[in-house]
């Protein structure tokens, strides 16, 4: 009987062995995955910040409704458009003939008055005596509308009228000429360097690639971060399973700890929160053509809690700077030493497994840990920023008979914070499962 005891011992321990190993290698096989969605995430969120920003940089407020050139353009082909297009009218020209008609015969009693009066000299006595002689002021003021016929029929000519036109366009174009700000070579560098960038030649062209590309690839990156939920879920689904093999504990807990951390490192490079406000459309009539000016970009950023803290850590300011460096020791370095400190609990011997250090990171050091506090903040800064941002939005609309404006905020929260609350989650029942865990292995002992 001793000896069937003995044999089936180490039955036991080859079956727990291999036991450990094809779960291992089962659970291998969902963190390469998860580790391969990740890395997908991580270049594919990248990408689109980078395309995203492009984008706000061509549609910047700055090269659209606050630059001078692109006014003096729009203005100046109105403009120029209608002193090409003049005309006169009958009506005009009637006006015309009564104003010319009223001048001449105010002239024409000036001049009478001032020769007519007492003079003085023989020359001007004589000129006097002439005029009264020679000259009648009634049938001058009578031939008064054949006259103004005569100028005004040369002055609506055809050929006093192009000269008319080309003598107003060459003024306008060197009032024009003088009229610029300090954005037309910027914008021309920006619009040169990214329209080669994306093989485009227009800024319409330019819009309609990027906005195609950017639905695309937040289609491709939710997708990819819920793929990785999923594969930590089948962690949470071996811990169910596997719940009374006591023996696969240990195996299971550092596979998921390296589930939990792949989630971790994806969920803080990876933007969380991306701050999209514009302006969709200025409208308004001028000389009765439609001035408009179509999505300008009032504020653009997206950001992973990394670029966040990095930021921060850039900022003169002593405050910003502390803020900065909390957030990456406590929310994303003291995690990853919580981590370590977790496997090298459940695989190490005693003398490194219960050394001081690793028994604080791994039990007690969990009120130091900020990531649930980050993702209460993030979802709190995202509420508050979005209703200030539709507050002061609104309040640019405008809809009457002499502006038209309309604005639209696409902000937005992005697949790293979804990842984020993931790992927290995640992180959460871990920490459960440790204290079981080792409460287990001190009854055995």
């Amino acid at each position: 009987m001793t000896v069937e005891k003995h044999n089936q011992q180490p039955q036991k321990t080859k079956k727990s062995i291999l036991a450990n190993i094809l779960l291992i290698l089962g659970l291998g096989i969902f963190l390469v995955g998860e580790c391969y969605c990740g890395y997908k995430l991580y270049t594919l969120s990248n990408e689109q910040e980078q395309i995203a920003e492009d984008y706000a940089t061509v549609n910047s407020i700055t090269f659209g409704v606050f630059s001078v050139d692109l006014w003096r353009d729009k203005i100046s082909h109105i403009v120029t458009k209608e002193i090409k297009g003049f005309k006169i009218t009958k009506e005009q020209k009637k006006e015309m003939r009564i104003e010319v008609e009223t001048q001449l015969h105010a002239m024409i009693s000036k001049v009478t008055k001032e020769i007519t009066k007492p003079q003085k000299g023989i020359g001007n006595k004589l000129k006097k005596f002439a005029f009264k002689q020679f000259v009648d002021p009634k049938e001058i003021h009578d031939q008064v509308p054949s006259f103004a016929n005569i100028i005004i029929n040369k002055i609506t000519s055809p050929r006093a009228t192009n000269k008319l036109k080309n003598i107003a366009t060459d003024k306008f174009e060197k009032l024009v000429d003088e009229t610029y700000d300090s954005t037309k070579v910027a914008t021309y560098q920006v619009s040169k360097q990214l329209y080669s960038k994306y093989y485009v030649n227009s800024q319409r062209t330019f819009n309609k690639q990027i906005e195609t590309r950017l639905s695309n690839i937040r289609e491709v990156t939710y997708n990819y971060a819920y793929a990785m939920l999923g594969f930590m879920a089948t962690a949470f689904i071996a811990w169910i399973i596997l719940r009374k093999k006591t023996h696969l504990h240990s195996t299971l807990f550092v596979m998921s700890l390296l589930f939990a951390l792949a989630l971790l490192i994806t969920g803080v490079t990876v933007s969380i929160i991306e701050v999209d406000a514009r302006l969709s459309s200025l409208e308004f009539l001028m000389m009765g053509d439609k001035v408009a000016f179509e999505n300008q970009v009032l504020f653009f950023q997206s950001k992973s809690i990394l670029g966040i803290g990095e930021v921060l850590m850039q900022q003169p300011k002593p405050d910003a700077i502390a803020v900065g460096v909390i957030i990456i020791l406590f929310v994303i370095i003291l995690p990853i030493l919580r981590i370590t400190a977790r496997g090298i609990h459940m695989l190490c011997k005693p003398i490194i497994a219960e050394n001081g250090i690793t028994r604080y990171l791994a039990f007690e050091s969990g009120k130091w840990d900020m990531a649930d506090v980050m993702v209460v903040g993030i979802l709190m800064t995202y509420i508050g920023l979005n209703g200030i941002l539709k507050s002061q939005l609104s309040g640019l609309n405008m809809n009457d008979e002499f502006l038209k404006t309309a604005t639209v905020n696409y902000t937005s929260l992005q697949p790293g914070f979804i990842i984020f609350v993931g790992y927290v989650s995640f992180a959460f029942f871990l920490s459960y499962m440790l204290k079981k865990i080792t409460c287990s292995i001190n009854k055995d002992l």
